[in-house]
């Protein structure tokens, strides 16, 4: 497993997490064996959201393991705010953060989050308020570090603008075939549907601000459309070719999936989904795996994409 320290913090983190959206589809024991598997192969960082399972996936998740300050020290735990569902909206308010904050603390039966993300932009955001919560929450030891998801640069310099704390995390929906943070940037000046930027150089940012990249739904077409290994009606020679370097590297297709992301420079931590304990595992593989620049270039053409 590969390890880095997250820019402005005190965090040395795996760049694979164990992504704790699913848990519903389990049973205590299970998810405990999941978690269990996960400390194992060396994961030590543990994502979670106030809207998965309606915030029961973080209470299954302290239920399973008995969540104890022994087995809190060797997690590194961070959750997302921002969304509400039944409402259809987004809340950045003061008195969302924080009382979402608390709640998910109660869920999850600790006394602090190594860091809080704000899930999804509130277009009605006022970064003020914004401050002040990050400040409550950070001055009572609530939360040490906070972060964003899926937002712009100019999103993110606006909140820090007003924010003291540096925001360290932005998670973004990332995998061999869902590229936006790379394809116009390698198809800059061209007359393609690739080199139109549809991301706001969301990466080269974060890479000259030390923000660390987090990608969500790393096995994924399209927004959960479903894996795309082993979709060969839709990407055959992509299959074919990941096949050919799982059996090079002596791996699987998800360890070269995976090791497709962590290969990058910018040490992009990879977000697991799976409740598979053997899927996690061969994910692991992928942590520091030495695919070659070349490899790694044939699976981005082979996805679809124009290399000029």
């Amino acid at each position: 497993m590969k390890y880095f320290n997250i820019a402005n913090t005190d965090l040395h983190v795996s760049n694979i997490i164990m992504g704790n959206m699913r848990l519903k589809q389990l049973s205590l024991p299970e998810i405990d064996a999941l978690i269990k598997t996960a400390l194992e192969e060396g994961i030590n960082f543990f994502d979670h959201a106030d809207i998965y399972g309606a915030g029961e996936c973080e209470t299954l998740f302290s239920d399973a393991i008995q969540m104890n300050s022994s087995i809190r020290e060797k997690m590194i735990i961070q959750s997302k705010c921002g969304i509400r569902p039944q409402e259809n909206m987004y809340d950045f308010s003061k008195e969302h953060i924080i009382s979402s904050t608390e709640q998910i603390l109660k869920r999850l039966k600790t006394d602090y989050l190594d860091i809080l993300l704000l899930h999804r932009p509130d277009v009605l955001m006022e970064p003020t308020e914004v401050a002040e919560a990050f400040e409550q929450l950070n001055s009572c030891g609530k939360v040490k570090y906070f972060g964003v998801s899926n937002h712009t640069p100019l999103q993110i310099q606006l909140l820090q603008k007003y924010i003291p704390q540096k925001l360290v995390v932005n998670q973004m929906q990332f995998s061999i075939v869902h590229t936006p943070m790379i394809n116009s940037g390698i198809a800059l000046n061209m007359n393609t549907d690739q080199a139109i930027n549809r991301d706001s150089n969301v990466l080269d940012y974060c890479r000259l601000h030390d923000i660390t990249i987090q990608a969500w739904s790393p096995f994924q077409k399209g927004f959960f459309e479903g894996t795309f290994l082993g979709d060969y009606e839709n990407y055959g020679e992509l299959n074919d070719y990941i096949k050919q370097l799982a059996v090079k590297y002596e791996v699987t297709d998800t360890a070269i999936a995976t090791a497709w992301i962590t290969r990058h420079p910018a040490n992009i931590q990879v977000i697991l989904g799976t409740t598979n304990k053997d899927r996690l595992k061969d994910a692991c593989r992928g942590s520091d795996l030495p695919i070659t620049r070349k490899e790694w270039y044939d699976i981005y053409r082979l996805a679809g994409n124009i290399i000029p």
